[in-house]
């Protein structure tokens, strides 16, 4: 016969260790997986990563569901031009994507063959190599592999395809409260530059900062259950990688 007592003091356990989760996940750090390869070279899908909540204050975005708690965010703090972000999608404030920060409020954006400007700046970028192979979804592309260089001396490496096909933009003004975002996979990626789907991102929807990869696998080689293909699918050399 089991004790009532034992059912009763293993349920409040389950609900203390639940609220200290929800409590962490809302405040402290959470994961998350890269499910697409809109941030090639840097972030691959099957990537497993920590997101700091407190990098840029909270808002109701901070926690599950995202709850009306309050309407502005608290505890704001400023992200930096470059940051790898996280946030919900204004297009319906729940789907979460990662981007890299490009533009702050005020800023204007413009491609211009092929180059970016940042407030009629252009971002210089070194290239680095002429024969990488990345994943555009489930296709490999062959890009140019650049490092680029933001004005707070930010550096990170962004890809493109080989023929340029987003030539030239229209500017983009970011307005006050917003951001601007990329991915570094700049030819397979639904960004900021895309204004019906994604486009500028108010503060409100940010909900942290990605720190670093804690485990990575490559699904085509092998599911994570099948612990006899590990050594095809674990990609070990990433885990607990910093993001940049």
């Amino acid at each position: 016969m089991i004790n009532k007592n034992f059912i009763i003091e293993n349920t409040k356990t389950l609900f203390y260790a639940l609220i200290i989760a929800i409590i962490i996940r809302s405040l402290l750090i959470q994961p998350f997986y890269i499910p697409s390869s809109s941030m090639e070279p840097n972030l691959l899908v099957g990537d497993r990563i920590f997101v700091t909540k407190y990098s840029y204050g909270y808002s109701k975005h901070s926690f599950p569901f995202s709850p009306p708690l309050f309407k502005e965010r608290i505890l704001d703090n400023e992200p930096k031009r470059g940051d790898v972000i996280v946030f919900k999608t204004p297009a319906d404030n729940r789907t979460d994507y990662i981007k890299r920060l490009i533009g702050l409020p005020g800023d204007t954006i413009k491609f211009i063959d092929s180059n970016l400007y940042v407030n009629n700046s252009e971002i210089i970028k070194t290239k680095i190599s002429e024969t990488d192979e990345i994943f555009c979804g489930s296709q490999k592309i062959n890009v140019i592999t650049f490092q680029e260089q933001l004005s707070n001396n930010k550096s990170y490496n962004s890809v493109y395809l080989k023929d340029f096909p987003f030539q030239n933009s229209d500017t983009f003004k970011v307005p006050k409260d917003h951001f601007f975002f990329l991915g570094d996979n700049r030819d397979c990626s639904k960004d900021s530059r895309f204004l019906s789907s994604v486009g500028y991102v108010h503060k409100n929807n940010l909900v942290g900062k990605a720190q670093f990869i804690f485990f990575s696998s490559d699904r085509s080689k092998g599911s994570i259950l099948a612990i006899w293909k590990w050594n095809k699918s674990l990609r070990l050399n990433r885990f607990f990688k910093r993001i940049n």
